[in-house]
């Protein structure tokens, strides 16, 4: 069968066209009967139209969060670091507008690969030029630089344009336990594995 036999026998298709102008015009009789309820429909009608708020740099209320990097699998941390660097966690959350929070991460020497990711693991510079390219397995770059390996991994899951370097530059990594942003007061923040 056609879809214009369908539409031909169906006789459901037609009732629709005739029942909508029956609905408005019993939903008018019963609204104009006197002018008090017509004006008390109008204002309930209004009421259903709702925007959508985005948030912009006034509205927008940053906290300040510490994570400890002890015994944390590096991908799982630094996911749930740049969901809250983006501001994922917020209910006003707005795609192009940084309303993150900032993060100070402490102990990155701390972390854990796991599998054999510590030696499998391979991070490439290149200068650009040639014979400038150079390689570090994950384990070289824990023991040299640890604080890079937690850098490098929350700002591949920042989106990369200036609004991904806004957010990169209210992450603070620190080796150790010790961070000078105790005047902030930053809530503790756990994550668990």
């Amino acid at each position: 069968m056609s879809y214009k036999g369908a539409i031909k026998n169906s006789s459901s298709f037609l009732w629709n066209f005739i029942s909508i102008p029956r609905t408005f015009a019993l939903l008018f009789k019963l609204c104009c009967w006197d002018s008090d309820s017509f004006i008390q429909t109008n204002i309930i009608m209004s009421k259903l139209h709702f925007t959508t708020k985005h948030a912009n740099e006034a509205t927008v209320k940053r906290d300040w969060y510490v994570v400890d990097g002890t015994n944390q699998t590096v991908g799982r941390m630094c996911a749930k670091i740049a969901a809250i660097l983006r501001g994922k966690n917020k209910a006003y959350y707005t795609p192009h507008v940084d309303c993150g929070d900032f993060v100070i991460v402490i102990n990155s020497d701390k972390v854990i690969f796991t599998g054999n990711k510590l030696e499998d693991k391979i991070y490439i510079n290149f200068s650009g030029y040639p014979g400038g390219k150079k390689e570090e397995t994950a384990k070289s770059l824990l023991k040299r630089r640890p604080e890079v390996v937690v850098e490098r991994a929350v700002k591949g899951m920042l989106p990369k344009n200036r609004l991904g370097r806004k957010m990169y530059k209210k992450l603070f990594v620190y080796v150790g336990d010790k961070h000078p942003h105790t005047a902030q007061q930053p809530k503790e923040l756990k994550f668990s594995n």
